[in-house]
């Protein structure tokens, strides 16, 4: 499979967990990790809702998963997958675990970290840089966010 198509098919799985945070009244966002062989070895959703934990962002919690299942701090040579561009919170546990590469769907004009506000992956004087594709399926994960909005303002 081209790394075009499986960033897609990546995204649309990350897209479902994202649909499922709204179960329990947390934003839309999914995450997926997945090893060098592209294996899915960390999945995650928004639940700082559920959990009432601030750090209960889907990529922390596919990042600590996949942790878990290697039994190892450091993901050298996998990829995260989120709908929603990265916080400044999950940037540093992205850059903290070695991911390589991070692939999103929507830009997060107000508080994104990997190009729109900020970009921390790729910051130059930092020991680890990020290769990231932005704007994959961005359409679709706009969408689910608008969608959860929109009633509430």
């Amino acid at each position: 499979m081209r790394p075009a198509a499986r960033d897609e098919a990546l995204m649309r799985f990350a897209l479902d967990e994202a649909a499922a945070a709204t179960t329990t009244a947390d934003v839309p966002v999914g995450a997926v990790v997945v090893d060098a062989s592209g294996a899915i070895i960390g999945t995650g959703r928004n639940e700082r809702e559920l959990r009432h934990d601030p750090t209960a962002h889907a990529e922390v919690v596919a990042l600590r998963e996949a942790a878990a299942r290697l039994g190892s701090w450091r993901l050298d040579g996998c990829a995260l997958v989120v709908t929603l561009e990265p916080c400044v919170m999950c940037a540093g546990a992205i850059l903290a675990s070695r991911v390589g590469r991070v692939v999103f769907g929507a830009w997060d004009d107000k508080a994104g970290a990997a190009g729109s506000v900020v970009d921390l992956l790729r910051e130059r004087r930092l020991p680890h840089r990020v290769e990231v594709v932005a704007g994959v399926l961005a359409d679709e994960a706009e969408a689910q966010l608008r969608a959860f909005f929109a009633p509430r303002r």
